[in-house]
């Protein structure tokens, strides 16, 4: 960090006493319950996955700036380092699922461009909440007696869970919620060759966004031309390899004007822009405001300022 406080909480994972393996279950009962200052519905980002079911009741999520509507059915996936808030869980129930990087190898490419929230139909909710609570019994099993308790288990039965999620499609109940670059769609063509491209893509794209901007920079590491990344992006995404690459670097932009207080030079060069002034440029561009402005709009619908405040989940706690 190269300036001082961060506007919005950085949580970071640090599991509740008893919890086995880096995964803790709980529900939005148990969030609102021991969440009596409401700091859920101020944004923060976590450095860990929250996984969550509506079994019943509405209410309303925020995750990277795009606002979603939550009724029974929705799944939300807050992946490490998106920003996002419960703006209104007071009626939703349902569990949550709380685990860090790592405890799902293989699922990265996948996760990377999965929307925060997807909608399950009745059937497709009832499986996902059975694997919940499969996970849940183990998940309480193994903190009662940690010895009977098996390290692979918990793994095994939270990817059951997350293929399940994953099987639905993403929740379009609100216009800002729109697919924000899965590969779920499908491609047309040689569909399957044309995926394969997209994922390397996509996967170099979340590796190397800060250091390269020019879609002929991935297609020299990946070995394609440049119209073979851009016909697999606009097959699997509506958008050609350009825009994808670029709407990846707003995102970030937007996250740290967000989430820290580095003036806009500082975020020019996290992002690896040479100056401030290209950075400007490129802003204004794709969201048609100027980094600044955008920073004290967000900034006015009550980000919060206070940093080493006790995380609304029982198993992480905001940074020091």
């Amino acid at each position: 960090m190269e300036s001082g406080q961060e506007a919005v909480r950085q949580l970071r994972y640090s599991p509740a006493v008893g919890s086995p393996h880096g995964v803790e279950v709980m529900d939005f009962a148990a969030l609102r319950s021991m969440d009596t200052r409401r700091r859920r519905v101020l944004p923060q980002r976590p450095d860990f996955h929250v996984l969550a079911l509506i079994a019943s009741g509405t209410g309303a999520h925020e995750a990277d700036f795009r606002a979603y509507r939550l009724r029974p059915g929705s799944a939300v996936w807050i992946r490490p380092g998106m920003v996002h808030r419960w703006s209104d869980i007071d009626a939703c129930e349902g569990p949550l699922i709380l685990f860090r990087p790592g405890f799902l190898p293989g699922l990265t490419a996948e996760e990377a461009g999965a929307p925060a929230c997807r909608y399950l139909d009745p059937q497709g909710l009832s499986l996902a909440l059975l694997a919940a609570d499969h996970l849940r019994h183990e998940y309480e099993a193994a903190a009662r007696a940690p010895l009977l308790a098996s390290p692979a288990l918990p793994a095994h039965l939270l990817a059951a869970l997350v293929l399940r999620v994953l099987a639905g499609p993403p929740d379009r109940a609100r216009e800002a919620a729109a697919d924000d670059g899965s590969a779920s769609g499908g491609a047309g063509g040689s569909a399957g060759g044309s995926i394969a491209v997209f994922r390397a893509y996509r996967a170099a794209v979340e590796a190397h966004f800060c250091e390269w901007h020019q879609v002929a920079d991935y297609a020299r590491a990946l070995g394609y031309d440049v119209r073979t990344l851009t016909r697999a992006t606009r097959a699997a995404t509506g958008t050609g390899a350009k825009a994808f690459l670029d709407q990846r670097v707003l995102l970030e932009a937007k996250r740290l004007l967000a989430h820290t207080d580095l003036p806009v030079t500082g975020c020019a060069r996290r992002l690896g822009f040479r100056d401030a002034a290209n950075f400007t440029t490129f802003f204004r561009r794709q969201a048609a405001t100027p980094p600044a402005a955008w920073r004290a709009a967000y900034g006015a619908r009550g980000v919060a300022t206070s940093a080493g405040s006790r995380a609304p989940y029982s198993g992480a706690v905001a940074a020091q």
